[in-house]
């Protein structure tokens, strides 16, 4: 069972070049959703994440990772090894990107580690309902696999709050339209 996207914009703009209509937030959201509940691969598409962070040296990096809803917040996992997670202790900034059924949707926010052991165990449920099922010890995540991108354990959990949502319609009505949260 896939969660709400129970984010709440606090402005809109419009992005379109062409005299379209604003999208409506309602249609971004449901896209989102339904995209998390599409599984493994839906309607032709990958059900990825896309995370992008920054290097220390200002060059962009980005990955797939698996991530999931819960309570109006994305998560994801990933090892204090990785690329990526060196980048997020420099540089909490990044966004997320994923390319739902008529609706390409960026994300800009910021990744915080979660180490609450009532938290990651809440979260845990959620990636379980998906197929993965990490085990919570120490304040951080344990299984005997995980995404080759993840890295080997522990992983930790990263809890991404958003602050910027952009919407790009790929079927009609078309339209660009940029939330703030």
């Amino acid at each position: 069972m896939a969660q709400k996207t129970d984010i709440t914009p606090t402005s809109e703009k419009n992005l379109s070049g062409y005299g379209l209509a604003p999208l409506a937030w309602d249609r971004v959201r449901a896209a989102m959703e339904e995209w998390q509940l599409q599984g493994p691969v839906g309607d032709n598409l990958p059900h990825t994440h896309w995370l992008a962070t920054t290097d220390p040296d200002g060059k962009p990096h980005v990955v797939a990772v698996g991530a999931v809803i819960f309570e109006g917040k994305y998560y994801f996992t990933s090892s204090a090894g990785t690329r990526k997670s060196k980048n997020l202790a420099k540089n909490p900034q990044c966004g997320i990107a994923l390319a739902a059924k008529g609706m390409d949707v960026s994300i800009e926010g910021e990744a915080a580690i979660i180490r609450d052991d009532a938290q990651l165990r809440r979260v845990a449920e959620v990636f379980a309902q998906g197929g993965w099922a990490p085990e919570v010890r120490d304040g951080a995540y344990y299984h005997e696999y995980s995404a080759p991108s993840a890295g080997p354990p522990p992983w930790d959990l990263y809890e991404f709050t958003p602050k910027t949502v952009y919407g790009l319609a790929t079927s009609e009505p078309y339209g660009a339209t940029r939330w703030r949260i």
